[in-house]
């Protein structure tokens, strides 16, 4: 990779650390069930749950410099329509009781809809600057497995946007499992630009549905690099409590972080973060990023529940050092702040 990443003065960062609180104006979208989201009057992302979308998402979601970071939904003209589950920024799994929450989409034939797990029913609320919503993740006939409850917070200023989730997954009925896989769990599909540089891939799902994505172009100027050094295509499959994401958009530099929270299950996160624009945080699955030398199997009897978060940061302008983001998820970690 030829790409490196830029020095941020340390005189900035208590402007990072403590200039977060922005005015946060939720507002109903143009579009059918969707809420608008805009910081200091400037547009930040929509919240979306409309019937034929398998999950709540985030989407669009735009930088600090007013461009879209995340791809088209369906994919605008010259951008990849692989994987059609990849929705703005969104939060589910492959495998939940043996049904496939993370790869349902409308591009699943009705007779094998069976295999694959809805969230429905989402009821949003806002407060201050803060989203919230209940949602089921059920099967085909309605059966609830898990009760989702999450918030989203909004903050930023000029040249930073934050999105903190709080996400509580609780067991309805049956022990719930969550056996160690590739897709999830906390999933953002970006725009073309910021993808990496790279060859053409063949990637091969849960059901053996095999998905080519096409070599990136020459506008992909993408670069990932985590807590613990890994850079571009080293990153996927590590483990690190946070890992960037940056490149230009139109012209922007433009930097995403997401942020693992030291008391989630699996804390440190494995990076599922593909060169074609996939940036994923999957604590659960262990034995698939470890080739078997650890395992999760993650679980929850009846009753019980687990909750995990995440800060998303979206950077305008220089690109972060790794001393900032450890400010930030030190902001984050201890204690746990929004």
């Amino acid at each position: 990779m030829k790409h490196c990443y830029a020095l941020l003065p340390l005189l900035l960062l208590p402007y990072l650390l403590h200039a977060q609180h922005s005015h946060v104006t939720f507002n109903p979208a143009k579009t059918q069930a969707a809420i608008e989201v805009r910081l200091d009057g400037k547009y930040f992302c929509n919240f979306i749950y409309p019937e034929n979308l398998e999950k709540p998402t985030l989407w669009p979601i735009f930088s600090p410099g007013g461009h879209m970071i995340t791809r088209g939904w369906p994919p605008k003209a010259g951008e990849r329509t692989d994987h059609p589950h990849h929705v703005g920024l969104w939060f589910n799994y492959e495998s939940v009781n043996g049904l496939d929450f993370w790869n349902n989409s409308s591009a699943i034939p009705t007779d094998k809809k069976m295999h694959y797990g809805w969230i429905r029913h989402v009821v949003p609320t806002t407060h201050d600057s803060t989203l919230s919503y209940t949602a089921n993740w059920e099967n085909q006939a309605g059966h609830v497995l898990l009760k989702e409850a999450t918030s989203l917070t909004f903050s930023g200023n000029k040249t930073m946007r934050i999105i903190d989730r709080t996400t509580t997954l609780t067991a309805q009925g049956d022990t719930v499992h969550f056996p160690d896989t590739k897709d999830g769990l906390l999933g953002l599909r970006v725009v073309r630009s910021l993808e990496l540089p790279d060859s053409a891939k063949t990637f091969t799902d849960v059901h053996g549905n095999v998905t080519t994505t096409a070599a990136t172009g020459a506008d992909a100027t993408g670069n990932y690099l985590t807590s613990m050094g890994k850079t571009g295509n080293d990153a996927w499959g590590t483990r690190g409590e946070w890992c960037m994401l940056y490149g230009k958009v139109q012209g922007e530099n433009v930097a995403i972080v997401i942020i693992d929270q030291k008391d989630n299950p699996g804390f440190p996160t494995y990076w599922h973060a593909r060169n074609y624009g996939l940036f994923a945080a999957n604590p659960l699955g262990q034995k698939v990023f470890s080739n078997g030398a650890r395992s999760l199997n993650f679980s929850l009897a009846p009753g019980a529940s687990a909750t995990f978060r995440y800060r998303v940061i979206i950077f305008s302008g220089p690109v972060p050092t790794a001393e900032a983001i450890n400010a930030q998820a030190a902001r984050f970690n201890t204690p746990y702040k929004p």
